[in-house]
């Protein structure tokens, strides 16, 4: 068992210094030794937040293959743009460093393979983080699930509704006098989700919804996902904001975007159920992740629980999920005041201290490479059903065949599995 986990931090954006700051810095068994972005002024920040926060000066470099060379680096945590996530993590397990990486959709099955395939022949321990599965509503979800309260279940939803506008158009516009390499005075979006809704047409940002309802359904611990029909809307939202907003930027009012506003999937299911999935980043609404589990005995949506026979003042009602937290609430939610302080209301901090327990005590992670690549495969293969007229496409098995019976898996307090 390790004491301390020593880390490298790959891609210094918003997320990857928000939970850099906001976590990684706070944690007494972790020291993070090296960061990395592409841009040089970013790298300078995370060099600058790890000295005050931590003390100590950590390694930087715009090229992340030196990291995975370091004989201070135990793991690499993955925050970059999509696009690399794969390849990273695959560098990283080639060259013994665990790893983990943040959410985001794979951009083909192939891709896909070589993850489950790297790991396989390395065994070097992986984590997704997929931080919507620690919430506290899902948690206690799944544990009245598990407990049998909701019968046996037969549909579920999940979607990433989240008015993206501003953040995808401008939102990480960055406009700076000279940074540390002495670079003049520029000014551009730096933000990868721009160039991807220019490029792409699919479910780009599938593992939030997805995620919570997988371990709800089984899936790769029984059951499996086996097929995916997808659906786009029209893309007019992104254009009109930014014809609206921005109106003296020539080359955005001019740009065409080939990311459908709404994109809903159905997925099925080896044992029957069906999976019903939404993004929709570009049209005003308020956030939701539409986490919704049907069963035949009960169901959750909206915040509430529906109990078969439940009757309330002579009419049926649903009940707020939190007064089921006696019976069926996770003991990582215990102290959800202290947990509000952290990252999306705490579940950014019991996914990385899920995380770390796994690494230092070498144990199997409660969010493997099988359930990554089942999840992140939904981007590449909602592409292809949407270009091929919304046919239905087949979703591989990537465990090959050990969905049936898993005989490995995580357990503990972390475990999301049955």
């Amino acid at each position: 068992m390790k004491e301390t986990l020593n880390i490298g931090i790959l891609g210094y954006g918003g997320r990857g210094r928000g939970v850099t700051r906001g976590d990684w810095l706070q944690m007494d068994d972790i020291n993070v030794t090296a960061v990395c972005d592409l841009y040089p002024d970013r790298v300078q920040q995370a060099i600058d937040d790890t000295k005050e926060l931590k003390g100590n000066t950590p390694f930087g470099t715009t090229n992340y293959k030196e990291i995975l060379t370091r004989d201070d680096v135990d793991c690499v945590v993955i925050y970059a743009a999509w696009e690399p996530h794969v390849e990273m993590a695959v560098a990283a397990m080639e060259a013994g460093k665990m790893c983990a990486i943040e959410v985001g959709g794979a951009y083909s099955v192939e891709d896909c393979w070589k993850l489950v395939d790297t790991w396989e022949r390395t065994r070097v321990p992986f984590m997704f983080l997929e931080n919507c599965c620690y919430d506290e509503n899902e948690l206690i979800v799944l544990n009245m699930v598990h407990a049998g309260v909701f019968g046996e279940i037969v549909h579920c939803r999940g979607a990433y509704k989240h008015d993206l506008r501003w953040e995808i158009s401008h939102g990480d516009r960055h406009t700076y006098k000279e940074n540390v390499e002495g670079i003049l005075s520029q000014d551009d979006n730096r933000h990868y989700r721009l160039r991807n809704y220019i490029a792409h047409n699919w479910d780009n940002y599938p593992t939030h919804g997805l995620g919570p309802v997988s371990k709800v359904l089984d899936i790769n611990n029984g059951n499996r996902m086996k097929s995916i029909c997808s659906f786009a809307s029209k893309s007019a939202g992104l254009h009109d904001y930014v014809l609206r907003n921005f109106p003296d930027d020539e080359k955005l009012c001019n740009q065409v975007f080939n990311q459908g506003d709404v994109v809903t999937s159905v997925v099925t299911c080896e044992n029957g159920q069906t999976i019903v999935l939404t993004l929709d980043t570009s049209l005003p609404h308020s956030y939701s992740r539409d986490f919704t589990v049907q069963g035949t005995r009960a169901s959750f949506s909206n915040g509430g629980v529906y109990l078969d026979n439940y009757t309330e003042q002579g009419e049926h009602s649903s009940i707020g999920v939190k007064e089921f937290r006696k019976d069926y609430g996770s003991v990582l939610w215990s102290d959800p005041e202290k947990l509000a302080q952290f990252g999306h209301g705490g579940m950014d901090r019991i996914t990385l201290r899920a995380m770390v327990e796994s690494f230092k005590n070498g144990t199997p992670a409660p969010i493997d490479v099988y359930d990554a690549v089942a999840w992140m495969s939904i981007t590449c293969l909602s592409g292809e059903s949407i270009r091929r007229g919304s046919k239905n496409i087949e979703i591989p098995d990537f465990t090959r065949g050990q969905w049936k019976k898993r005989l490995e898996k995580a357990e503990g307090i972390y475990s999301l599995d049955r």
